[in-house]
């Protein structure tokens, strides 16, 4: 069995090296199979990492907070792509640069660090906020688990409507 920090940490890499690997460059296409990937890693990774999530109480509230971080930071992200079509193939692209990979970086970043800090660097803070506050340790990871999903979701469903709202190619509607 893993420990929670460890099982953070693996959810971190995961959706940095898939986020930037999926998304970096000048025009990535915007497929099928790019949209699915992240539902299909999400489904992946809840039964794996969420053992049971918190239904009450402030467990729940610290979860939710996850949960709208996520939302925020994946607004974020999507702001930061570009979507158009291409020039090439009239198919909907997204280009990603430096700042968006800075972006991932840091709030990967962050979320790593608290993670370790967690266990090592206020511990005894965090331990003593969580039972004053009944949180479990479970809580709190699963926030920030849920906050690493909600990111790449969100993204991924802003590309998918910006995709969908490109105008078609004049050509495209002259042939058909």
């Amino acid at each position: 069995m893993l420990s929670q920090l460890t099982e953070a940490m693996i959810v971190n890499g995961v959706v940095l090296a898939t986020v930037l690997a999926t998304d970096l460059g000048p025009a990535r296409k915007i497929g099928p199979m790019r949209l699915l990937r992240p539902v299909i890693a999400a489904a992946v990774i809840i039964p794996l990492f969420v053992d049971r999530p918190v239904t009450h109480g402030t467990g729940l509230v610290v979860e939710i907070a996850g949960i709208v971080a996520g939302v925020l930071g994946g607004l974020a992200a999507a702001a930061l792509m570009g979507v158009y079509r291409s020039p090439d193939t009239g198919r909907p692209v997204s280009r990603a640069g430096a700042p968006y990979a800075i972006f991932w970086t840091v709030v990967i970043g962050a979320r790593a660090a608290f993670s370790y800090g967690a266990a090592h660097w206020f511990t005894d803070q965090i331990v003593s906020w969580a039972i004053a506050n009944q949180v479990s340790e479970a809580a709190i990871t699963d926030a920030l688990i849920f906050m690493a999903i909600a990111m790449v979701l969100v993204r991924t469903v802003g590309l998918a409507t910006r995709a969908s709202r490109l105008s078609v190619p004049a050509l495209a509607t002259q042939n058909g």
